[in-house]
C-alpha cells in the first residue's frame, strides 16, 4: 500500500502500472494480485481507508464543539492538520476528487467521497439550530472540500509547511463566513 501511494503520487493514477507498484514494494506480481484483483482495486482500497480516516479525524476534531462557524473553522484545519506530513495521502485525494469528474474514471471510488462529504454534512448539521436541506448541506460539504483540495494543493506546491496555516487564515475566514452566511439564509 505504502509503495502503490508512493508510485501514484510520483506518476499518477492512470500512469501507475503494477509493474511500478511490484517493483517499489519488492515483490512479485504474483503477490500483487493474491491481494487485489487489479489497479482499479487496489485505488479503491487506499481511498476507501484514506476517506474514512480523514472522516473519523474530522469527527473526533470537531466532537463537542457546537458553534457554526467554530465546526466550519475547525474541518477546514482537520484538513490542512490531516495532510500536512501526508504529501502521499493528499495527492491520492486530490487525484480521486479529479477522477470523479472524468467520464472514465476509477469505478467504486465515488462512494469513499461520498461518505466523506456525508460526514462534513452530518457534523455541520450538528452545529445548525435550524433544519437546512439536504441539497444545502451538500453544497457545503462540496464547498468545503473544494477548498481544501483548491486553495490547499497550490499552497503546497508554493510554501513551505509552516507558512500554509497562516496563509489560508484569511481565506479560511471569508470561507467559513460565507458558508455560516450562506446557512443562516438557506435556514427557514
Amino acid at each position: 500500500m505504502g509503495a502503490a501511494r508512493a508510485v501514484f503520487t510520483e506518476k499518477g493514477l492512470n500512469l501507475a502500472t503494477i509493474d511500478d507498484i511490484t517493483e517499489r514494494a519488492d515483490v512479485g506480481k504474483g503477490t500483487f494480485y493474491y491481494h487485489f484483483r487489479n489497479k482499479e482495486k487496489l485505488i479503491r482500497e487506499l481511498i476507501r481507508d484514506l476517506m474514512r480516516q480523514l472522516a473519523d479525524t474530522i469527527r473526533s476534531e470537531v466532537k463537542g464543539t457546537t458553534n457554526l462557524e467554530d465546526v466550519l473553522d475547525r474541518i477546514i484545519h482537520t484538513h490542512v492538520e490531516f495532510f500536512s506530513d501526508r504529501w502521499a495521502d493528499y495527492v491520492l485525494y486530490f487525484q480521486g476528487r479529479a477522477d470523479l469528474t472524468l467520464e472514465e474514471g476509477y469505478e467504486g471510488i465515488e462512494s469513499p467521497f461520498v461518505g466523506y462529504l456525508e460526514c462534513i454534512e452530518e457534523v455541520v448539521d450538528s452545529a445548525i439550530k435550524r433544519s437546512v436541506s439536504s441539497s444545502n448541506l451538500r453544497r457545503i460539504a462540496c464547498a468545503v472540500a473544494g477548498f481544501v483540495s483548491g486553495y490547499y494543493s497550490f499552497a503546497l506546491i508554493e510554501m513551505k509547511s509552516n507558512q500554509i496555516e497562516k496563509s489560508m487564515q484569511s481565506m479560511r475566514g471569508a470561507l467559513v463566513a460565507g458558508l455560516a452566511e450562506f446557512i443562516n439564509e438557506a435556514a427557514p
